[in-house]
């Protein structure tokens, strides 16, 4: 049994988790809870024993010192809680960690036990993954579910991957066996600058999320790093005229593809979020990433000592395909 002392009775509690690895490209899931974490000021109240999951090889303890006494941090997942104010309030159980090395089975088993003494609702949780998709678009979100009623209900896409998984889509299986409901959300990361952090994915992940649990997030500085991440990946992009010209093809097939999705539907969505925010007030690592088949990916578009990687052109053996 998992004893709860000090936390208070929530109030329509959601749990959101994100965990960095595989599932994580650009840090923009891991990012996003670490942003409501921040602006709303969590606390802390659980960390799981790194011992039963992580492996320190591979993700090894940090060394700190504070007060001149020197410290350790090892890795693990932790747990906290904050609680959104409004006409309608309603708390947030934030889950954060790293994607666990061992017991994959045992972790979801111990999440989902704090979110049966919680009373959670709904799982929510974060991913990041590598696509086709041109740093120059809005970021495509996908919002996936295994209950058929649950995607009814939250406009959202029955998931039919196959092939291999990571973290989210093992810990949202398991909150499909315990009868919890659970989504996740994906954001697709551009792979030719898969880089972290990615604040345009992270500012889209937000977004949705507050679509999906009808809050407002207070967003601070995200959008303006947005568009300053876009600015730079601009300015990279133009000083190679293959990276540019492939970018230019994955807008084109990106528009194409889209054309028909420009519908009263979406926009009307962009409005009532746009009228949520102003209503009443002013605005408020190492290692590969999830692929649509399952693959790692690394990033094309970085610095080297021996220059830029130049992205494989559409077509080609080595071009990957995006998962929605």
């Amino acid at each position: 049994m998992i004893e709860l002392e000090g936390v208070p009775e929530l109030i329509d509690p959601v749990m959101v988790a994100a965990f960095e690895g595989w599932n994580d490209a650009g840090d923009a899931a891991s990012t996003a809870v670490a942003h409501l974490d921040r602006e709303w000021k969590g606390e802390v109240f659980a960390a799981l024993d790194a011992e039963d999951y992580y492996d320190f090889q591979v993700n090894r303890p940090t060394v700190f010192m504070e007060a001149g006494v020197r410290k350790i941090t090892w890795p693990t997942t932790r747990l906290s809680v904050v609680r959104v104010g409004g006409e309608k309030p309603r708390d947030l159980v934030l889950v954060r960690g790293i994607e666990p090395s061992m017991r994959w089975r045992s972790f979801c088993n111990e999440l989902l036990g704090f979110a049966h003494e919680l009373g959670v609702e709904l799982v929510v949780v974060l991913g990041a993954l590598l696509g086709d998709t041109p740093h120059t678009r809005p970021v495509p979100i996908s919002g996936t579910t295994s209950d058929p009623d649950l995607a009814r209900r939250m406009d959202l896409e029955e998931t039919k991957y196959e092939g291999p998984t990571g973290i989210v889509g093992v810990l949202q299986e398991a909150c499909t066996h315990a009868g919890v409901p659970a989504v996740s959300l994906w954001a697709a990361v551009p792979h030719y600058v898969s880089q972290p952090p990615n604040p345009k994915a992270t500012l889209a992940l937000l977004n949705r999320l507050e679509d999906l649990i009808d809050v407002r997030i207070p967003l601070g500085e995200l959008p303006e790093d947005a568009r300053a991440w876009q600015v730079g990946v601009d300015q990279l992009a133009a000083e190679d005229s293959e990276v540019a010209e492939y970018v230019q093809s994955l807008e084109e097939a990106r528009d194409t593809a889209e054309l028909p999705e420009a519908s009263g539907e979406a926009i009307a969505r962009e409005f009532e979020r746009y009228l949520r925010r102003h209503d009443g007030g002013g605005p408020p690592a190492a290692g590969g990433h999830a692929t649509a088949d399952g693959s790692d990916s690394t990033s094309y578009l970085r610095d080297n000592p021996s220059g830029r990687t130049r992205p494989p052109k559409p077509g080609t053996d080595d071009d990957e395909s995006s998962e929605d």
